[in-house]
């Protein structure tokens, strides 16, 4: 175990433990989610790090440092996961770079790589990809200098310490060995995850296995009709979305939900909802609905223009802070926002949508979750029990435009201390604008002085959260949303504060961004014994 650990960080109510080494980490992160303290939400693994995310109404986080200081792991204790045969045949187009780099020839690297056992260390990147070490301590290679644009899915690979299966097609860096047809996520398992933490994996002639494919699971699709509120037309695809699938962070999903969860929640109150109810996000307007049935309709967020059009021809502007009914034939229509970027559309009851893991919320990045509605798709109600709807009573957020400057609080860390003091205050000082390359995974921004990194280190995969201001090695900072993925490898300077993540997923293309330091950068070193 670590003689210390650094605890930095990583937003209003999160931490990152930082390790000396991954055994440690992995016997750490063991015994936190064995301890189970009150108050701790999710525990998200990297190569030297714990991302610890807690209910600050609950607990703090100088309780949890006491906490787990206290904790007494044993580093190298056996961990308690499935044995899994992974059939795969020896085809990468880096088998002969990797034997090289090694020493071997590709019949020996073939024959070592099989007769090693894996241990599924921590999981993240994509759904389903799980980061496993080896016990041959000689399976070690280097990333590519150059990533690949797209690496098919079941493509094993090695980089560092590191063997990995890609769930799905998706850029990478890591050294392509061979393919697998075992697929590493599906959601028709009860566990979508093939691997989790502690699993430990031998790959196999896929000869042996040829019978051993994927069973495919038929759904049966209803003969009646579906009828409710009809998309017409719209400029994008629209998301079903709710609160997010959280805790499921050990089969490497995110959270995902509404980017702005104060507009879905205010939208569902509206409604007399349940604050879970899913509702449609549309982004930047220009979308025109119509109903089949009579229904109870309301809208909030970014506050696009409303047209009610009913069968008689009557055309009425409608307000966003009331709910709205729709006979059968009225139609909707959703102007562009001048101010903010989504917005929020949802009936009585909420949408049925169907829901994976838990959630209804489409996440673009993992590809989890119901596939974009489109114009022709029909939104169906549910039938689930309401409250009463009222008119809003909440004052409504002013939401800025594409020309305003928007203040953003952060709290610094976990990172800062990789940057210098100059990068420090171009990002506290300098407006950063949006760039047109923003979305649900993060808005890209740009500013006239890019951000210097005094440690140019490579940093080992940890975990981020919504909030993580990410610093790539373009000096150009990605502050992500919903959809972020759950680890990555670049320094995240600061993160935005809690009470500002529905904000900063409303700033439009073009509007520009300062960061206020609420909390500076305060690491805690502590002796463990």
């Amino acid at each position: 175990m670590s003689k210390t650990l650094q605890f930095l960080p990583a937003g209003s109510n999160r931490f990152i433990v930082e390790l000396d080494d991954l055994d440690s980490t992995i016997a750490l992160g063991d015994a936190l989610q064995a301890a189970k303290f009150e108050g701790v939400l999710e525990v998200v693994p990297g190569a030297v790090t714990l991302h610890v995310s807690f209910d600050p109404f609950v607990t703090t986080a100088q309780e949890l440092y006491s906490q787990i200081l206290a904790l007494r792991p044993q580093v190298g204790e056996s961990r308690c996961g499935d044995l899994v045969e992974i059939p795969m045949v020896y085809d990468g187009e880096d088998l002969a770079f990797v034997a090289g780099y090694l020493g071997w020839s590709v019949h020996e690297l073939i024959r070592r790589h099989r007769a090693a056992t894996f241990t599924v260390a921590f999981t993240g990147f994509a759904p389903g990809f799980a980061y496993m070490t080896c016990d041959d301590p000689d399976l070690e290679v280097p990333r590519r200098d150059s990533p690949r644009v797209r690496i098919p899915a079941g493509s094993v690979a090695l980089a560092g310490r590191f063997c990995g299966v890609y769930p799905s097609d998706t850029p990478g860096g890591w050294q392509l060995l061979g393919t697998t047809d075992l697929p590493m996520w599906d959601v028709n398992r009860a566990q979508a995850s093939l691997l989790k933490p502690g699993d430990r994996v031998r790959f196999v002639d896929q000869a042996a296995h040829q019978n051993a494919g994927h069973v495919e699971v038929s759904v049966e699709k209803s003969a009646h009709a579906v009828t409710g509120l009809r998309v017409v037309s719209s400029d994008r695809p629209l998301l079903f979305q709710d609160i997010g699938r959280a805790g499921n962070a050990y089969q490497g999903v995110s959270q995902s939900g509404a980017a702005d969860l104060r507009a879905l929640h205010h939208v569902n109150n509206l409604l007399g909802n349940e604050q879970s109810a899913v509702a449609v996000e549309v982004t930047y307007g220009g979308a025109v609905f119509e109903a089949d049935i009579p229904l109870t309709l309301a809208v909030s967020g970014a506050p696009a223009p409303l047209t009610l059009t009913t069968t008689n021809g009557c055309v009425i502007s409608v307000s966003n802070r009331y709910p709205v009914a729709m006979d059968a034939g009225d139609t909707l229509s959703l102007g562009v926002p001048t101010q903010g970027v989504r917005s929020y559309v949802a009936v009585r009851g909420g949408f049925v949508a169907p829901k994976i893991l838990g959630s209804a919320s489409t996440d673009t990045l993992a590809k989890v979750g119901p596939e974009p509605i489109i114009a022709g798709g029909v939104l169906q109600p549910s039938n689930d029990v309401c409250g009463s709807v009222c008119a809003d009573v909440i004052e409504q957020v002013a939401l800025p435009g594409s020309s305003d400057i928007v203040m953003l609080d952060v709290v610094m860390g976990p990172r800062t201390d990789w940057f210098t003091p100059e990068a420090i205050r171009t990002f506290c000082e300098q407006a950063w604008t949006v760039t047109p390359e923003s979305n649900r995974v993060g808005v890209r921004l740009k500013g006239t002085s890019a951000l210097t990194r005094e440690c140019a280190d490579e940093l080992p995969s940890e975990g981020t959260s919504r909030g993580s201001i990410q610093v790539p090695r373009n000096g150009q900072p990605v502050l992500f949303l919903a959809d972020h993925p759950l680890t990555g490898g670049y320094p995240v300077i600061a993160v935005v504060a809690e009470h500002h993540l529905s904000l900063a997923a409303q700033i439009p293309i073009g509007a520009r961004i300062r960061f206020n330091a609420i909390a500076g950068f305060d690491p805690q070193v502590k002796e463990t014994d």
